[in-house]
């Protein structure tokens, strides 16, 4: 088969498996989907990728020319700064604020720890250089640029070995004066040293974060430059002359020049693919209040998606030290997806703590050796060794078949590692792991919801990763919801998430301003250069296709620590425009907080300009009749967790049902890169797009 130019193919580096998906457009609406599932390769990911691309060509009996776009996402990056492997960063930055990284803003995640464990910067202070040079808060130039004392850095660079350099002075985001100066002194004397300046990686207020954003995308720079340089050339020898676009953290894709410019707005590319999958499917089927639940190798995501969209913030933590605890890690000041992260999927290693009790994660076998059931060398308990245990999976249909199972090797870790210090068979061991699982994911979507001042009634979940059909059921029970939708596809649903992304791109920059003595001027001139500079990146990879805008303000009552976003209308403001939006910040201050602030005045401290291509219009699909239910394949005897008894449960296979068709729990649903478990007290129905819809009766 041959589709001329009409194909394109998403890629997901997830820890354990990369994800492939082939999409092609047949006709005006119809559309062919192929998928591949490989193991990672992480001594070198574009392996993985181009081993994953081949595979999913030849299901479709395509060529590598018939692509005309890949889109690509990689947790690559975040890996780097988990791991500290990133390249020897220096920083320069304003004489006596070299220590700004160590001393942050002075918080402390657990008040109460005398020993607590502090992240560490990722540059040490030797390589922490200052430079003398001042501005004010409004960008004026109170002290020039030292650019003796600059040069004078330089030579001490060069000998320490320094691969990458950051530049942050004081007050650069008003006005990058000093730091394009800096940049354009070292690039005479050092062409070769990779740059990345504050005033373009982070331009915001508040110097850690901001600090910390260009250390960490100097800290990874030349890594992902180097692997998207190697991925690139592998592609094209192959054959594959398409444009490659990169997935942001915050939902778009732009081009793999942006992305190797500004890595660290990568950090959460795979994830921000399965909210958008998510957000596509609740559009499907018209749910406008979901909640997204992706279990893969290593991870699990949660993520809150209402009216169709899913929530966005603009700060991450990266590699905390505490585990779960907001505030260990390292804080990034990027566009994001929203979502908590936990390490909780089929590689997480369980183990018995110094009191006894079961521990899963965050630890990850990975795909190398991987669980003790793969045969390769693992003999630590996963999650994925603890499904097999209880029944869930076939050992030798396992991943379509492809990788055979090891039930004994899964039985003999759990038995060395969790049952004996418990007392427990293999059996209730495997079950006592994966409650502690679902209790983590479940745990981790209640705070999420309570965080972000929203309940779990009337929403439904959507599941997908390898993890999330296995494990989705009884989250949901834990929750207290009682509609789950696992859709085609949902074994890689973050790269098929790829391929409904919009080419976006989003600028923030700070501008401080109050309700009081509003800067109408400034701010239309701010967001008129802002929108022109979004626009141009994303003309670079829309090829020509339509686009949308959408302008936010981040405000927060004079005097508090922490900001709300706020709708800004798209067009130049004007001064009758300021008492609406302030009626608005009141509005969305109520429904976090219950009740406004009268009488306080309101401060605007960044605004945020996002351009994308606009969104592929979705109907919802249209009931369809009841059908003849399929014979089941075999029977598995399986375990239930919430009970510890164990039972035949019928196995269906997910290609023999037909849409309408409905099976009542305990079953499971059989498929290539995942299976669906349907509970006790459920029911599953194919609905009119393949989807499996279960239902929880009262």
């Amino acid at each position: 088969m041959s589709v001329g130019s009409k194909a394109r193919l998403a890629v997901d580096i997830g820890g354990t498996f990369t994800d492939v998906a082939v999409e092609a457009k047949l006709g005006e609406k119809n559309k062919q989907r192929w998928t591949a599932k490989v193991l990672t390769t992480p001594h070198a990911p574009e392996l993985g990728v181009l081993e994953g691309a081949r595979v999913a060509l030849q299901r479709a009996s395509l060529q590598p020319g018939d692509i005309e776009l890949l889109i690509h996402g990689t947790t690559l990056a975040t890996n780097a700064l988990i791991e500290r492997k990133g390249a020897r960063t220096a920083l320069l930055t304003t004489e006596g604020f070299r220590d700004v990284l160590a001393l942050g803003n002075e918080s402390r995640y657990d008040q109460y720890d005398l020993n607590i464990d502090l992240p560490q910067p990722l540059v040490p202070r030797r390589w922490r250089l200052p430079v003398p040079e001042r501005l004010d808060n409004t960008g004026q130039v109170l002290k020039p640029l030292d650019e003796a004392a600059l040069r004078a850095h330089i030579p001490f660079l060069r000998a320490e070995g320094i691969e990458s350099l950051a530049i942050g002075f004081l007050h650069g985001f008003v006005n990058p004066v000093h730091e394009k100066r800096a940049a354009e002194i070292v690039r005479a004397e050092w062409p070769e040293l990779s740059i990345s300046l504050s005033s373009e990686v982070s331009p915001e207020m508040r110097e850690w974060e901001r600090f910390s954003t260009t250390v960490a995308n100097a800290y990874v720079q030349p890594l992902m430059a180097s692997y998207l340089a190697r991925l690139e050339k592998g592609l094209r020898e192959g054959g594959m002359s398409c444009p490659i676009f990169l997935m942001l953290s915050g939902g778009g894709l732009t081009t793999i020049e942006t992305a190797s410019r500004f890595p660290i707005r990568l950090v959460e590319s795979g994830p921000a693919g399965g909210a958008i999958f998510s957000a596509h499917v609740a559009r499907q089927r018209g749910f406008d209040k979901v909640l997204s639940f992706d279990m893969g190798g290593t991870t699990a995501k949660v993520c809150l998606i209402d009216d169709f969209a899913p929530q966005a913030s603009r700060t991450f933590e990266v590699a905390r030290v505490g585990r779960f605890r907001k505030g260990s890690g390292l804080p990034l000041r990027i566009p994001v997806i929203e979502m908590v992260e936990i390490g909780a999927g089929g590689g997480s290693l369980a183990h018995l703590d110094s009191m006894g009790r079961i521990q899963v994660g965050p630890e990850s076998a990975g795909a190398d050796p991987g669980p003790a059931c793969y045969g390769r060398g693992g003999t630590k308990p996963a999650v994925t060794d603890a499904n097999l245990t209880l029944g869930r999976y076939d050992a030798a249909a396992f991943a379509g078949g492809q990788l055979k199972l090891d039930t004994g090797a899964a039985a003999a870790a759990l038995d060395a590692h969790v049952g004996k210090g418990l007392g427990l068979e293999h059996g209730m061991a495997a079950l006592g792991v994966v409650e502690m699982v679902d209790e983590n994911m479940a745990n981790a979507a209640r705070v999420h919801a309570i965080e972000s001042a929203k309940s779990y009634d009337g929403r439904s979940i959507i599941a997908f990763g390898g993890g999330g059909p296995v494990h989705g059921y009884r989250v949901a029970e834990k929750i207290g919801v009682k509609r789950m939708l696992v859709p085609s596809g949902a074994g890689v649903g973050s790269a098929i998430g790829f391929l409904r992304a919009p080419v976006g791109y989003e600028v923030v920059k700070s501008l401080y301003t109050r309700f009081a003595s509003f800067d109408v001027p400034g701010v239309n001139a701010l967001l008129a250069s802002m929108s022109a500079e979004a626009s141009r990146v994303v003309a670079e990879g829309s090829f020509g296709a339509p686009t949308v805008e959408n302008r936010i303000g981040y405000m927060r009552y004079v005097g508090q620590g922490h900001e709300i976003a706020v709708v800004l209308p798209v067009r130049p403001l004007t001064e009758a425009d300021i008492a609406d939006i302030r009626a608005a910040y009141d509005a969305e201050y109520t429904r976090f907080y219950d009740r406004p602030v009268p009488g306080s005045d309101v401060e605007v401290l960044s605004f945020a300009v996002t351009v994308a291509t606009v969104v592929e219009k979705v109907e919802p699909v249209a009931e369809v009749a009841n059908a003849a239910a399929p014979a089941p394949i075999r029977v598995q005897q399986v375990r239930d967790t919430a009970t510890g008894l164990v039972s035949p449960w019928q196995v269906y296979d997910r290609t023999q049902m037909s849409p309408g068709a409905e099976v009542p729990g305990p079953c499971i649903i059989a498929e290539d890169e995942t299976s669906t478990l349907v509970g006790p007290g459920w029911s599953c129905r194919m609905d009119g797009l393949g989807y499996l819809e279960l239902k929880r009766g009262e």
